[in-house]
């Protein structure tokens, strides 16, 4: 990706230096305005401030310091909340910047009863896998995409194999599930295959303890269908499997959740 003044080509956003000492070796400190942004995640810091986790449309997953934001007065407080879309403002050079500004953009509708849970999940989801100041404007515009499904569809299924499949595809680890990778066809519909996370779709053996998935399931996955209920449920298996791999076996608190509420 080509980049500008420490910003992605053809971004938006207003980035101003601050005025430093001369220094050969000085890394240049940046002001960052107006940029589109969520909050994925906080956690206390120290007794007033917060450490939040926000992702952005032209930096990626950025870790900011909200000072004094705890406190009873302050103007951020109300913003800095998760599914509600910002512009984000901060300054620094470390790995954890300083949040200057967070102002409530609105235009999306907020996220009710198990649709809350579901947004949590695709913020784990990019918590965990997503480096912190790589850009992804294309799953930034997918997390868009995936809020608003939740927020105005019973469809949840499929906003979450959607989701999930751009977050692999973007991350640059998702395979071509339409093609054979043994014999270099497309799948078969009527066939059953299994998915290596490292190479993709091959044809499914007796032995095999990866998840089984037709054909007709991979070809309806790769164009983003999943009105069909069997492509619902093996699609969900598949994508179960396929994250557990690229997570390292690292467990997702919010899945415990929604199983643990579901069994109540």
């Amino acid at each position: 990706m080509v980049m500008t003044d420490g910003l992605p080509e053809g971004s938006t956003a207003k980035v101003e230096p601050l005025q430093a000492r001369t220094s050969a070796k000085r890394v240049p400190e940046y002001r960052v305005y107006n940029q589109p942004g969520f909050v994925l995640h906080s956690r206390p810091y120290g007794e007033t401030s917060l450490i939040i986790e926000v992702f952005t449309r032209d930096y990626g997953r950025v870790g900011l310091v909200a000072k004094g934001v705890r406190r009873p007065g302050s103007k951020l407080r109300n913003a800095l909340q998760t599914f509600q879309p910002l512009e984000l403002g901060w300054t620094g050079k470390s790995e954890l910047k300083v949040l200057t500004a967070a102002e409530w953009v609105g235009g999306m509708l907020p996220l009710g009863n198990a649709a809350l849970f579901y947004g949590f999940y695709l913020n784990e989801l990019l918590l965990k896998l997503l480096a912190r100041e790589d850009p992804h404007q294309g799953l930034y515009d997918e997390y868009v995409s995936a809020l608003t499904r939740l927020a105005t569809s019973a469809e949840d299924a499929a906003a979450l194999r959607l989701f999930e499949m751009a977050l692999l595809r973007e991350t640059g680890v998702a395979a071509d599930l339409s093609i054979d990778v043994e014999n270099q066809t497309p799948v078969d519909p009527d066939a059953f295959y299994v998915v290596d996370p490292q190479r993709g779709s091959r044809p499914a053996h007796e032995m095999d303890e990866l998840p089984k998935v037709s054909g007709k399931t991979l070809l309806a996955m790769a164009r983003g269908d999943y009105s069909d209920v069997v492509t619902q449920k093996q699609g969900k298996q598949l994508m179960r499997h396929l994250l557990a791999f690229h997570l390292n076996g690292v467990p997702l608190q919010t899945r415990k959740i929604l199983m643990d509420l579901r069994e109540l």
